[in-house]
C-alpha cells in the first residue's frame, strides 16, 4: 500500500462539503487553480491510521456529472482521466441528511465509473429535529458502499471516516445500475466499437460534449463511432436520470424514515422575512450597517497599536544601528513597507469574519436571491450576483465565477462591472483616508467613518449596476437566462470553518499583497533615497543658503523634504502633478496613485515609506509620530493642508471607480481571451474616476 493516496472530496453544493474538508486537514490546506484554468482548486493533507497519509482534492460543488459549467467540467475531467496526477484512489461523497435523495443521484454517477467510494452522510445531528432515521446497514448493501454518518458541527465520525478511507482498498467497485437498459441496442453496438473501454465512461465522455465541450473524447477516437443526435442524447440522459431516481427511491423506502410531525416550518417562516420584497433589504442594509460599524469599532485599537509599534520600531533601529544606508533601508523602506500591509490585518480579518459568519449561515444565499430581482432591471443574469457579491472579497476570484453564466454576453458584462464592487485591497485606502478627512461623530448610533465606508460600497454596487445597464443597451441582450439557488438549511456558523476561513483569507492577503508591497517600498526608497543633478547632491548647502537663521530641527525637516522632491521618485511625481492637480493631490499622492496600479492596497505602503522617507525625527518623541499623524501634518506650499475634506473624498471617489489593479486586467484579459475588453475596461473606468473625483473637488472645495 502507498504511503500517500489521493482523495477526491465530491458532493452538491451546500452539503457541508467544505467543512469536512477542514475536518480532515485542518490548517494543513492550500488554495490555488487548475493548471490552464481559472477554477478555483483546494488541497490539503490528512493523516490517516497506520501511518498513511491522504491528499485530498477538494473539488468544486456539482449536482450530476452532466456538467454544464467550467466548475462541473473540472471534476468530470479529472475522474475520466486515471493519467491525472490527482486522479483519486478514492471518491469522497459528501452528502446532506436532508437532502439525500437528492445527491445520491451524483453518488450512484461516481460509483458506476468503478471509482472506489465512500458515502458520508453530513450533518448527522440534524436528524433527530427533523424526525429522520436511517437503516445504515440496509442502505450499505444496498449502494454497495460504506457509510460514514458524520457531524462535523460536533465533530462526531471523522474518525470513523478516516478508518474507512485507509481501508479503501476492501471497497467494491461494482455499479449501482446497469446504464445500458436505457436504449440497450445502441450500447451494444458502443461496447461491439470498443471492447476495451468502460461502458459508462464512454457514455459520459459522449453527453459531455453535449453538455459543455471536447472531454477526452481524443483519448477514444469517438469521431468514427456514429452516435446519436443531440436531442436524442438528451432524451437518453433524462431517461438515465429517471432510471438513477427509480433506484434511489427503492433504496430509500427502507433505509430512511421520516417523521413529518417532527419537522418545523420555522425555516419558512424566516425565509418570509428575510427575502421579502421590503424588509428583505431593510434587513440586509441593517446588517450590512453593522457589519461596517463593527469593522470600525472593533479593529481601531489594534490597528493604533501596530500603527505605534512600527513608528517605535523604526526610530528603535535607526537609534540601535550604526547610521548608514542599511539603517536607513530597514527602518525607511522595509519596516515601513511591512507596516503598510500589517496595520490593516486587523480591519480585514473582521471583514473576512463577518462574511464567513453570513455565508456559513446560509443567510448569503438569501442575499443573492433577494438582489436577483434588482439585477434583472438592469440586464444581468441571477447568476451575476454571486460575482458582484463575491467580489467584495476579491474581483479576481469573483470575476473566474462568471464561469457559471452560460450566456456569452451577461458573462461579459459581468466581468466587466464586477471591478466597481469594492473588494478588499481598497479598504486599505478608505480606512486611511476616511480616518484623516472624517471627522469623529455618530447619526442614529452609527459613527460617521462607519456610514461613510457603507456608502463607498454602495456607490461601488450601484455603478456597477448602472454600467451593466448602459452596456446592456449598448450590447442589445436579447438572451433569456433563468437564475437557480438553493437555499441552504439555517445553521449556526461552525466556529473552526470560520476561523480557518479568516486565517486563510487574510493570509493569502497579507503574503500575496505584502510580497508586491514589501518589493515596491523598497523600490521606492531607493528612488526616494537618491537622485541626479545638483539640487539632490548639493542639498545641504542650497537648504542652507535659502534657510541661514533656522533651528537644527527645522533644517533636518526642510533637508528630508527638499532632497525627496528633487529625488527620482520625487521627480516622477512632479512630471504627473500637473494631471492631478485639479483632484486637489500633490506630487506625493500621485506616487502613490501611480505605484498602486500593481495593486491598490501599494498606496498606502507607498505614502508610508514616502512620509517616512520625507521626515527626519530624531527628537525623542518621535516614537509618537505615526505615518498617520505625519500624512495630518502634511501641508502644500501654500500652507494649506493637504488632506482636506475636498481632497480626501476626491481620493475616496478615484479609488472607487478606477480599476487600479494590474492583476485584474490580467484575470479579465484571460477570461475574454482577448486584450480588447481589458483595455476598455481600464480606459473607461479610469476616466470615471477622474472625472468623479475632478467633480468631487472642485464642488467640495
Amino acid at each position: 500500500m502507498p504511503k500517500q493516496i489521493n482523495v477526491a472530496l465530491i458532493g452538491n453544493p451546500n452539503t457541508g462539503k467544505t467543512s469536512v474538508f477542514n475536518a480532515l486537514t485542518g490548517l494543513n490546506q492550500k488554495v490555488g487553480n487548475y493548471p490552464g484554468i481559472t477554477v478555483e482548486k483546494k488541497q490539503g493533507v490528512c493523516k490517516l491510521p497506520r501511518g498513511l497519509k491522504a491528499h485530498i482534492i477538494d473539488l468544486p460543488g456539482t449536482y450530476s456529472l452532466n456538467a454544464s459549467s467550467l466548475d462541473e467540467n473540472v471534476v468530470i475531467e479529472l475522474l475520466l482521466n486515471k493519467n491525472d496526477k490527482d486522479f483519486p484512489d478514492v471518491a469522497v461523497v459528501v452528502t446532506d441528511v436532508e437532502n439525500l435523495k437528492r445527491n445520491l443521484l451524483l453518488f450512484t454517477q461516481i460509483k458506476d465509473l468503478k471509482i472506489p467510494s465512500i458515502l458520508v452522510i453530513n450533518m448527522s445531528d440534524r436528524m433527530k429535529p427533523k424526525g429522520i432515521s436511517l437503516d445504515i446497514e440496509h442502505l450499505e448493501a444496498e449502494l454497495k458502499t460504506k457509510i460514514a454518518l458524520v457531524s462535523t458541527r460536533k465533530g462526531e465520525g471523522i474518525d470513523n471516516l478516516k478508518e474507512l478511507i485507509s481501508n479503501y482498498t476492501s471497497l467494491n467497485t461494482i455499479p449501482c445500475l446497469d446504464v445500458s437498459v436505457i436504449d440497450k441496442a445502441y450500447f451494444n453496438r458502443l461496447s461491439e466499437a470498443f471492447p476495451k473501454e468502460d461502458l459508462y465512461k464512454l457514455w459520459i465522455v459522449i453527453t459531455q460534449d453535449v453538455n459543455f465541450g471536447k472531454v477526452a473524447r481524443s483519448q477514444l477516437a469517438l469521431e468514427k463511432f456514429e452516435t446519436k443526435s443531440n436531442a436524442e442524447l438528451k432524451r437518453l440522459q433524462q431517461k438515465e436520470t429517471v432510471k438513477r431516481y427509480q433506484f434511489i427511491n427503492n433504496v430509500l423506502k427502507q433505509g430512511q424514515t421520516i417523521d413529518k410531525s417532527k419537522a418545523t416550518d420555522f425555516r419558512s417562516r424566516l425565509d418570509r422575512v428575510l427575502t421579502h420584497k421590503v424588509f428583505g433589504y431593510v434587513i440586509f442594509f441593517a446588517i450590512l450597517l453593522l457589519m461596517f460599524q463593527a469593522i470600525y469599532d472593533w479593529a481601531t485599537v489594534p490597528m493604533d497599536f501596530i500603527d505605534e509599534s512600527f513608528a517605535a520600531l523604526s526610530d528603535w533601529v535607526k537609534d540601535t544601528l550604526p547610521s548608514g544606508v542599511f539603517t536607513n533601508l530597514l527602518a525607511e523602506g522595509i519596516i515601513a513597507g511591512i507596516g503598510g500591509v500589517v496595520i490593516f490585518i486587523p480591519q480585514i480579518a473582521f471583514l473576512f469574519l463577518l462574511i464567513a459568519v453570513l455565508e456559513e449561515s446560509g443567510y448569503m444565499s438569501r442575499v443573492v436571491f433577494l438582489m436577483d430581482r434588482v439585477m434583472r432591471r438592469f440586464g444581468l443574469s441571477g447568476k451575476s450576483v454571486v460575482p458582484l457579491i463575491s467580489g467584495t472579497a476579491c474581483a479576481i476570484p469573483a470575476i473566474m465565477a462568471t464561469r457559471n453564466i452560460e450566456n456569452w454576453k451577461e458573462r461579459l458584462i459581468t466581468i466587466l462591472v464586477t471591478p466597481f464592487t469594492t473588494c478588499s485591497a481598497r479598504l486599505p485606502v478608505y480606512i486611511i483616508i476616511i480616518g484623516l478627512v472624517i471627522p469623529e461623530g455618530s447619526f442614529l448610533g452609527f459613527g460617521y467613518k462607519a456610514l461613510t465606508l457603507m456608502a463607498l460600497y454602495i456607490l461601488g454596487f450601484l455603478m456597477a449596476v448602472f454600467s451593466a445597464l448602459v452596456l446592456n443597451k449598448v450590447m442589445k441582450i436579447k438572451s433569456k437566462s433563468f437564475f437557480v439557488v438553493e437555499m441552504p438549511s439555517y445553521k449556526v456558523p461552525l466556529l473552526k470553518n470560520v476561523l480557518i476561513t479568516v486565517v486563510e483569507k487574510t493570509k493569502t492577503f497579507v503574503f500575496e499583497a505584502g510580497k508586491i508591497i514589501l518589493a515596491i517600498s523598497i523600490v521606492l526608497w531607493v528612488m526616494a533615497s537618491y537622485g541626479p543633478g545638483k539640487q539632490f547632491n548639493d542639498a545641504e548647502n542650497i537648504v542652507r543658503a535659502n534657510y541661514p537663521s533656522i533651528s537644527e530641527k527645522e533644517f533636518e525637516d526642510k533637508l528630508a523634504a527638499h532632497k525627496l522632491e528633487h529625488s527620482y521618485i520625487g521627480l516622477v511625481g512632479k512630471a504627473i502633478e500637473p494631471a492631478i492637480e485639479p483632484l486637489g493631490y500633490d506630487w506625493k499622492i500621485g506616487i502613490g496613485i501611480a505605484t498602486s496600479f500593481a495593486a491598490r492596497e501599494v498606496f498606502v505602503g507607498t505614502l508610508a515609506t514616502i512620509y517616512s522617507v520625507g521626515s527626519a525625527n530624531d527628537d525623542e518623541d518621535s516614537g509618537e509620530d505615526t505615518i498617520v499623524k505625519r500624512m495630518a501634518a502634511e501641508v502644500k506650499p501654500d500652507g494649506s493642508k493637504v488632506f482636506t475634506l475636498a481632497s480626501g473624498i476626491s481620493l475616496l471617489l478615484f479609488y472607487a471607480f478606477a480599476m487600479q489593479c494590474m492583476s485584474t486586467l490580467a484575470i479579465v484579459k484571460r477570461e475574454t481571451n482577448s486584450w480588447k475588453w481589458p483595455m476598455i475596461q481600464l480606459g473607461s473606468m479610469t476616466v470615471i474616476a477622474y472625472l468623479a473625483a475632478l467633480l468631487a473637488f472642485q464642488i467640495l472645495n
